[in-house]
């Protein structure tokens, strides 16, 4: 079998992820493309929506893992309980065994001595990788503990680099991964979902736009010859800068975190956050009016009386993406209590990520907290 380097590894699990993005079904393949980088057994995405429904995507080599374990397993993960219990399934910070069970539950609790024993699988590496306020996911990687040691610092280092990319596509897949979209052909969907969706030829014109995407067609977002033009001055030269380097296609560029972008109205409250998703030439998408993309354009319109997106918010401060939820609700107005109850989460476990926020932020209050994040996001020509 051909050896990769480590990098050419991570390129093609990230190439993968946003082939993933517009076809939900490719996601079994991109799992397999993700452990691939860590050589290990398979990985894991499981996501629950508020209204308490769940679900799982496995790799190729877990699907009869994941047939056991949702026969009887479920309830009697240590892993899955204690991350639930410590905020990891909300934090953004990559966690493994370690950070879950003592040595002496490792080596005895049931979960490691049968389950997974049984299947070849011993350690775990996870993260959050959702910044949907209604959609939470997780990431694992599940390793063969007799092949290989535990998960080092380094390897989770990896861990929250991938899951910058998994949760840019995700913006789009959590949303076409509904059992009533997921039924429909792709066009279909997209056409259906409320975001903006702007597919991109390799010269940058719009070769499909979705309905919800026209409707936001205004002062801030235009096509002048078929081409996108978003934001004004040095916003629009930084958004025109990125698709271009995204066009040309070089796989090194795939290394880089992705980074979000807010366009705000000249004429209106308007503000739109932009996505940018490149799409591989070599993605075998079926759909025929993808065909020709080369990368996908997400525009979700925010309200100004709407709390900022927080992976900006994470962008600009500084903080883990679970500290940027908290922050985005907790600038925004919300009491602490409130916004635990909103988030599902422990009125502890905000107090703390809001201490550790306002540490990294220089501020000690939540009306600099609100102040601060209208500087930054809510007021026009302060982010490109």
């Amino acid at each position: 079998m051909e050896k990769f380097s480590s990098h050419e590894r991570f390129v093609a699990a990230v190439e993968a992820i946003y082939g993933a993005a517009p076809d939900p079904r490719k996601w079994p393949a991109a799992l397999g493309a993700i452990a691939d980088c860590f050589d290990d057994v398979g990985s894991v995405l499981l996501w629950q929506r508020d209204d308490g429904s769940f679900g799982s995507i496995v790799s190729e080599k877990l699907v009869e893992a994941q047939r056991d374990y949702e026969s009887g397993w479920t309830n009697r993960d240590i892993r899955a309980i204690r991350a639930t219990e410590r905020g990891y399934f909300f934090s953004g910070a990559p966690f493994t065994d370690r950070h879950l069970c003592s040595d002496d539950e490792i080596r005895s609790d049931p979960c490691y001595t049968d389950f997974l024993a049984s299947h070849g699988l011993g350690w775990v590496a996870a993260i959050a990788v959702s910044s949907n306020p209604h959609v939470g996911v997780i990431l694992s990687i599940q390793r063969d503990s007799r092949r290989k040691p535990p998960f080092s610092d380094d390897e989770l280092g990896l861990l929250g680099k991938l899951g910058r990319h998994i949760e840019n596509a995700l913006r789009l897949s959590i949303r076409l991964l509904d059992t009533e979209l997921v039924n429909l052909g792709l066009g279909d969907a997209l056409s259906r979902i409320r975001i903006g969706v702007f597919a991109l030829d390799s010269l940058g014109r719009v070769a499909f736009s979705n309905p919800a995407g026209q409707r936001l067609l205004g002062d801030e977002l235009h096509l002048i010859e078929d081409r996108l033009r978003m934001g004004f001055g040095p916003a629009r030269e930084s958004i025109d800068a990125a698709i271009a380097i995204m066009l040309k296609g070089n796989r090194s560029d795939l290394s880089k975190d992705p980074r979000p972008f807010l366009v705000h109205s000249i004429r209106s409250d308007r503000r739109l956050a932009v996505y940018l998703l490149p799409i591989s030439a070599r993605s075998d998408l079926s759909e025929q009016f993808l065909t020709r993309a080369r990368a996908i354009v997400l525009v979700i319109e925010q309200g100004v009386d709407e709390p900022p997106d927080p992976g900006m918010v994470r962008d600009l401060l500084g903080v883990t993406l679970g500290e940027a939820r908290i922050a985005a609700l907790v600038g925004s107005g919300l009491a602490p209590k409130v916004a635990a109850e909103r988030l599902g989460i422990s009125g502890e476990t905000v107090r703390n990520h809001l201490k550790s926020v306002f540490a990294k932020a220089g501020i000690s209050r939540q009306s600099e907290l609100s102040a601060l994040l209208a500087r930054l996001v809510l007021r026009p020509g302060h982010w490109t």
